[in-house]
């Protein structure tokens, strides 16, 4: 449940930020007659997002055994890939994503409505599509149970509180240290979602090694215990790995932990949320 979490409330507080600064930049315009082409252009990429993890699961559910594993395989590393550059974009993008996005707006704002519901769709569906995808992938390894999808919806629904906290200014967070910390949590769904599709492609037979255990640990913990299955939901953990699967698992965390940890320069103050209007946005 918590990798699902927080995915839902990485990715969901990302979109959230979006729809912020666009609600925000056309009430201080005394532009509020655009809002619902924003709140329209919203709902049309929060509805194809759903399609789109409705699809994923509908495909899956209808190939053959060796078909679903080396589909899933491949949706997993495409996660892998759209996560991995996710958190490198969003590690250096935090502070000018405002700015941006205003600039965005008024072009769209002088371009018409329906320019303005693409903007604000554009700027949302990359988040809702990543999240179906990134879902999906993450819930393959799972036994069939509501709790991904109530931990995702719980991270969603949290998002969604901290953005109004943050457009009303009742809250204020260093929006770089939180995309840190989230960015180094999710390197570490990324390597277990990346184990489980080398897994899967080993159980389509693409890869060999999948009886060549690296490990046995199913003594020490058990696959059906509350604490493997923990493990399971938050790292993919599998008592029972291959070798091949530890070795992909390394290979993509060491590297990708390294380069994100790197120190950078700094030219400019941690960013944080410009303080919203008095009033909120109007319906």
């Amino acid at each position: 449940m918590f990798a699902s979490y927080l995915i839902g409330l990485r990715e969901g507080l990302e979109a959230t930020l979006v729809v912020s600064v666009l609600i925000a930049f056309l009430v201080k315009s005394d532009r509020r007659d655009r809002l619902p082409h924003v709140w329209g252009g919203v709902a049309a990429a929060a509805a194809l997002s759903v399609g789109f993890g409705a699809l994923l699961t509908f495909t899956a559910a209808r190939l053959d055994y060796t078909s679903q594993e080396l589909f899933e395989a491949i949706v997993s590393l495409l996660a892998v890939a759209f996560v991995t550059w996710m958190i490198f974009w969003m590690r250096g993008a935090a502070r000018s994503l405002s700015g941006e996005l205003r600039g965005k707006l008024g072009d769209a704002l002088r371009m018409g409505a329906f320019a303005v519901v693409g903007m604000a769709f554009l700027a949302v569906v990359r988040e809702g599509l990543e999240t179906a995808l990134l879902f999906f992938a993450s819930v393959q390894g799972a036994a069939s149970s509501p709790v991904p999808l109530a931990g995702i919806t719980l991270g969603l629904l949290t998002s969604v509180a901290i953005g109004w906290g943050l457009y009303r200014s009742a809250l204020r967070i260093n929006l770089t240290t939180f995309f840190t910390w989230t960015g180094l949590l999710l390197i570490l769904v990324a390597a277990g979602i990346f184990k489980y599709g080398v897994h899967d492609l080993q159980e389509a037979g693409v890869l060999p090694g999948l009886s060549t255990h690296a490990f046995d640990l199913s003594v020490i913990l058990p696959a059906d215990s509350w604490y493997g299955a923990l493990l399971a939901g938050t790292i993919n953990f599998t008592p029972q790995p291959s070798v091949l699967e530890i070795t992909a698992w390394l290979l993509y965390l060491v590297p990708t932990l390294l380069l994100f940890l790197r120190p950078r320069r700094r030219k400019a103050e941690p960013a944080t949320v410009p303080a919203g209007p008095a009033a909120g946005p109007a319906a």
